[in-house]
């Protein structure tokens, strides 16, 4: 059975994380509209009369970071760029994961498209043809700082589309410039610009970021589920979810895990059928406050990686119609690593509270009488005693990477860039933390439905 792919148009405003997520992970194709080649050009064409002018612009006519004071002469511009590529290609590590090369990709696409990188409409259409063909630069994890944008792995991006560094092709690393002859594509030559507008972003950390709060959503769903399952088994009291306490509260999040446990519930035989305890503990119904307060806070940092991810990150910015040319620093990550930090610590912290109530069910002194640890044959059965040792070995390690590297900053460039985000560490460690969430969710689940 074949499928059908989709198209995603990127038009610099509306790329959301739903639609970054399906050309990273589910290889929908994207397109770019008439409009935004425009936009391309027109950048372009202004900021070649600047060239010829032999203006002083940086990362096309100077040095970057602390060479910026370094006038190039008109002959080393253009190499300037294919050297600069190579040079900043300096990662380590094991290979990224496809879907983050590949949303980085769409990400820094959708940047170009906004019309002021500067950069040939060739270098997006490589881009642009490189995805959609399903070919994949080899990306090593480490080596970003998350500033000046994540500029070792989109120049390991921009290597392979010089055919000099490799792909995976279905599965099967390559040389960059076999897999570009396979889909009909010389290795790209850059010019003056063409460079630094492929590299100079924080496409890399905000693509994982956006991937991991699209799974981040789905895991506060199966929370809700498996919360919802324990309470039932434990015979718990339902009062501390009616909808009133929440609403006078206020928190949005609150309301909707609250909700969502009434929803659960309200067939449940379990539930209704006897006495109750006047108050149930925190771990059960402080539930809708605790696991609320994370989903307001994926929320917010959703919202900020999506404004990232339809922003113009990038340096020098070039203004078409005012001929304008702006240096700041719009690549700085640290927008999206703070928000995706607090992500980090409240997945860890509800993963607390799944353990927690995942105990109350093995602990034959607070189940409400279910077996020892749930064993069916208690002493020659140990039922879920060493699942709970998985959970807080997984929660352990959570706690440790919940350890900030926002504000970690180290000095580099000779202290020109002395102020670095550390945005992709953040985004990384974060997708470990909720890789141990799955894990110690699905423990709560199995007790839960063993309790049952």
């Amino acid at each position: 059975m074949n499928t059908i792919l989709m198209t995603v148009s990127l038009d610099g405003n509306s790329l959301s994380i739903n639609k970054l997520v399906s050309v990273a992970r589910n290889n929908e194709n994207v397109k770019v509209g008439k409009d935004a080649w425009k936009k391309i050009d027109d950048c372009r064409n202004m900021l070649q009369s600047k060239i010829d002018a032999h203006e002083i612009m940086y990362g096309i006519t100077t040095g970057i970071g602390e060479f910026s004071e370094v006038t190039l002469t008109p002959e080393q511009t253009q190499e300037f760029q294919n050297l600069l590529v190579r040079n900043h290609a300096a990662g380590i590590g094991e290979p990224m994961d496809l879907e983050l090369v590949r949303g980085a990709m769409c990400g820094r696409i959708n940047v170009h498209v906004k019309g002021h990188s500067g950069g040939r409409r060739q270098i997006t259409e490589y881009l642009k043809d490189v995805l959609n063909h399903q070919i994949t630069p080899v990306v090593c994890e480490k080596g970003s700082v998350g500033a000046c944008g994540d500029l070792a792995p989109m120049s390991q991006i921009a290597l392979a589309l010089m055919g000099e560094g490799e792909m995976f092709d279905n599965g099967e690393i390559v040389n960059s410039k076999e897999a570009l002859k396979k889909i009909g594509l010389k290795p790209l030559e850059l010019e003056a610009r063409d460079g630094l507008a492929l590299i100079n972003g924080s496409n890399v950390l905000t693509a994982l970021a956006a991937i991991i709060l699209y799974d981040a959503r789905k895991w506060m769903k199966l929370h809700d589920i498996a919360a919802a399952m324990t309470l039932e088994a434990l015979m718990a009291n339902m009062k501390p979810y009616d909808k009133r306490i929440h609403q006078l509260r206020g928190f949005t999040g609150s309301q909707i895990v609250a909700n969502n446990l009434n929803k659960l519930t309200e067939e449940s035989e379990i539930l209704f059928s006897g006495g109750k305890k006047v108050q149930d503990a925190y771990s059960m119904r402080s539930t809708p406050q605790v696991a609320g307060t994370l989903r307001d806070s994926i929320d917010y940092a959703a919202s900020q990686v999506e404004i990232e991810l339809n922003g113009v990150g990038d340096n020098p910015i070039f203004l078409t119609e005012e001929k304008d040319v702006l240096t700041g620093a719009n690549f700085q990550g640290t927008p999206i690593a703070l928000p995706m930090e607090m992500v980090g610590t409240g997945l860890s912290m509800v993963a607390v509270l799944s353990e927690r109530r995942m105990n109350r069910l093995t602990n034959p002194a607070l189940s409400v009488g279910l077996p020892p640890f749930l064993a069916e044959k208690p002493g020659l059965h140990s039922g879920m005693m060493l699942s709970q040792y998985t959970a807080d070995a997984l929660i352990a390690e959570t706690r440790i990477l919940s350890h900030p590297a926002a504000n970690q900053s180290i000095p580099a460039a000779a202290d020109q860039e002395d102020f670095v985000s550390m945005g992709l560490t953040t985004s990384q460690k974060t997708k470990q933390i909720l890789d141990n969430c799955y894990g110690v969710l699905a423990i709560e689940m199995m007790a839960a439905a063993q309790a049952l």
